[in-house]
């Protein structure tokens, strides 16, 4: 499924909940029906820093297709962290990188979260770049070997 057809799958599910408080729910049923990580990824290095919730992310690479998992000792945080994770997982990087989350906003998902979730939401959003990011091949200007100075 492509990434743009998932977002019409997710925006279809939240706009057919008629208010913020059934998407709540929606969510939270969501994370709570997700497995969680193996004790193996619950640790400081797959953290995500300056969460005040424990969140943990996970980011692999696989045949060229990026996946990602998340858990959270906050349900909530959980179901959001959950909702990008799948939102993104099995798309190629250059797609990712070409996409914004930025719809959730017509749903209210983002504007009616404390500060502190809506900081672990973009913390979420950043590792998922950043790991796309790194996953591309270098720009030919990127390479020192290529470099006029070199």
């Amino acid at each position: 499924m492509t990434l743009a057809e998932k977002q019409q799958q997710v925006s279809a599910q939240l706009a057919a909940l008629p208010n913020l408080q059934q998407r709540l729910n929606w969510l939270v049923e969501q994370a709570r029906a997700r497995p969680p990580l193996p004790p193996e990824f619950c640790i400081e290095a797959y953290r995500v820093p300056g969460c005040l919730a424990r969140l943990w992310f996970v980011a692999e690479l696989r045949t060229g297709w990026c996946w990602f998992r998340a858990d959270s000792d906050s349900l909530l945080i959980k179901a959001t962290a959950g909702l990008l994770c799948d939102l993104y997982s099995g798309q190629p990087p250059a797609e990712i990188l070409g996409h914004d989350p930025a719809f959730l906003a017509q749903f209210g998902i983002q504007q009616h979260l404390t500060p502190n979730r809506r900081n672990a939401l973009s913390r979420i959003w950043t590792q998922i770049k950043s790991f796309a990011k790194s996953q591309l091949p270098p720009a030919p200007d990127d390479n020192p070997a290529t470099s006029p100075t070199a």
